[in-house]
């Protein structure tokens, strides 16, 4: 479809059709626009024309100026502006407040940490700690407030369609997301407040191990499971917000409780000590039940520990549970394990494996570790900012046309 001056709607679809190739190009001509998009070269010049109206487009040096041409009238060259706003990805975990400030492309230009006290949270206090972690990304970026086009938060907490996360019985998501979709609407035009797995699903598929696939869950899978689901390449969210919360894996055999990878490590390889059942040459044998942690199960496992290995498989043995559940139920490709945990995780991963249950009638999902590391939320966060920035940039005042701004 193809016209200049038609209807609204047949203008906005070809302007969001150049758009789009722009925001993913290098510098390109009208040419390019045409093979790419299917426009007539007369559409495709007034619609970069407005697009750089609107400060969304630079016009670059010509092909002949750069030494691409060197006969006839010179092709006009145009670049995505990444820098015209920046966006914004907040990473709200239960003990610590990341902000992550990047341009319209997810390139990073600033941070900023805070660790916070569980258990002197409240609503009011979390809020003020992540209004000032996006004071303090922004500082570091040398970017002002007025220039955030997008807003993305993420927690650890169901959170529906509103951005809101429903009553729990001890008040925890009420404190983990105290409506930060009102809080930052003074900070930014468009706010997504999202579940913390939610978001890790969104960093796998963006640049992770879910690349191309459409069909997977992310595992959060630290000290808690949390899951973001993918199916058909959807994001599941349900009425509540509540797809992919794992209570329900109090009631599933084998696996038996919410609680991650760490602190079944350490659990398993404290009753392990307890019960004299480590090989005499296993170097758990050496360390205090009471200072174990993960990480130290797992460097052991990896360097070939045998009692740290039977641990890892005790604990592979229960994610094999949880993919073997996913896999039944939502029939996905893979099972990203994700978070922290997931650069460690092989030995657990390589159990789990060998232990996943034949009798899902499916193919099994594949168990493979996240690259991304302990930043996934930020990361997820950032994405899904330049997800609805690059979605409803033309809505935006910022990128209104020069006399719109000026009549507003």
């Amino acid at each position: 479809m193809d016209a200049t001056t038609t209807t609204p709607s047949l203008r906005r679809h070809n302007l969001d059709a150049v758009l789009g190739h722009a925001w993913d190009a290098e510098a390109f001509t009208a040419s390019d626009v045409i093979a790419a998009v299917g426009l007539t070269r007369s559409t495709a010049i007034d619609v970069l024309d407005e697009l750089a109206a609107r400060g969304l487009l630079a016009e670059m040096p010509n092909a002949r100026a750069v030494g691409e041409y060197s006969k006839g009238r010179p092709a006009r060259r145009f670049a995505f502006r990444p820098e015209a706003g920046v966006v914004v990805g907040v990473d709200a975990g239960r003990g610590h407040l990341s902000a992550s400030v990047a341009d319209l492309r997810g390139r990073t230009l600033g941070t900023s940490r805070l660790t916070v006290d569980p258990e002197l949270d409240s609503p009011e206090r979390r809020r003020r700690a992540a209004e000032a972690t996006v004071g303090a990304a922004l500082t570091r970026a040398r970017r002002g407030r007025g220039e955030i086009v997008a807003l993305c938060v993420g927690v650890p907490a169901p959170v529906n369609r509103a951005g809101r996360s429903p009553v729990h019985h001890d008040g925890f998501w009420a404190r983990m997301n105290p409506d930060f979709i009102d809080t930052f609407a003074a900070w930014a035009p468009l706010v997504r407040v999202e579940n913390d797995a939610t978001l890790a699903a969104v960093a796998e598929r963006a640049h992770g191990a879910a690349v191309g696939c459409d069909d997977f869950v992310a595992l959060l899978a630290g000290e808690r499971f949390g899951a973001g689901i993918s199916v058909d390449g959807r994001l599941l969210r349900g009425t509540h917000g509540g797809a992919g919360e794992t209570v329900a894996f109090d009631r599933v055999e084998g696996v038996g409780s919410a609680w991650g990878l760490a602190p079944r490590c350490v659990d398993a390889a404290r009753a392990a000590l307890a019960s004299g059942s480590l090989p005499s040459d296993s170097a758990l044998r050496d360390v205090d039940p009471a200072s174990i942690e993960a990480k130290t199960v797992l460097d052991l496992a990896a360097a070939g520990d045998a009692g740290a290995l039977a641990v890892a498989r005790e604990v592979g043995g229960a994610l094999a549970g949880v993919a073997a559940v996913f896999g039944s139920l939502f029939d996905v490709e893979r099972v990203v394990v994700s978070g922290a945990i997931a650069a460690g995780a092989g030995p657990i991963i390589e159990a789990a494996i060998d232990a996943i249950p034949d009798s899902l009638h499916l193919p099994p999902p594949r168990i493979v570790a996240s690259t991304l590391g302990a930043d996934i939320v930020s990361i997820g966060a950032v994405a899904a900012a330049v997800e609805s920035a690059r979605t409803r940039a033309l809505d935006l005042a910022a990128f209104a046309q020069p006399e719109d701004r000026a009549r507003a």
